[in-house]
């Protein structure tokens, strides 16, 4: 099931966050910008949902409407629940309400490093758009027409 995170969900998100992104860290050379970002900040502004069965999180997403497009900002599974399809359907899930509220297009990053989501994004019919230095790290970015 997802839902709309609420603000007892953030230690559960942010768990989350650090499991799935801490493989990264040796090669990125610090921590990846999710494993810092501001869960409270962000389910306060309602752009946070969770992939839950029973009382267990499995993943969540985060995205926002932009001028003329959705950006996902950041989806993460928990390690114990790859595999199963929960980040396929986060994704689904956002492309879903991006189409719902007239978006053509949802827009998306990674870092370069993280090379299983170079080869997912191409995969879920995104497209590589652009590769710059931002924040401090090298990132992908990626569109999908909807």
């Amino acid at each position: 099931m997802i839902r709309m995170a609420v603000a007892a969900d953030a230690a559960a998100i942010r768990a989350c966050a650090d499991a799935a992104y801490r493989p990264y860290v040796a090669a990125i050379g610090r921590e990846p910008a999710p494993m810092v970002a501001d869960f409270a900040a962000q389910i306060a502004l309602g752009i946070v949902h969770v992939a839950v069965a029973g009382d267990a999180l499995q993943g969540f997403i985060v995205f926002c409407p932009e001028a003329d497009h959705m950006l996902l900002e950041n989806v993460a599974v928990d390690p114990a629940s790859v595999g199963q399809g929960i980040g396929k359907s986060l994704i689904a899930f956002c492309e879903a309400v991006a189409r719902h509220a007239g978006f053509p297009e949802v827009r998306l990053y990674t870092n370069a490093r993280m090379k299983r989501n170079l080869a997912l994004y191409p995969r879920l019919g995104y497209a590589e758009v652009g590769r710059r230095h931002e924040d401090g790290f090298d990132r992908v970015f990626f569109a999908k027409q909807l």
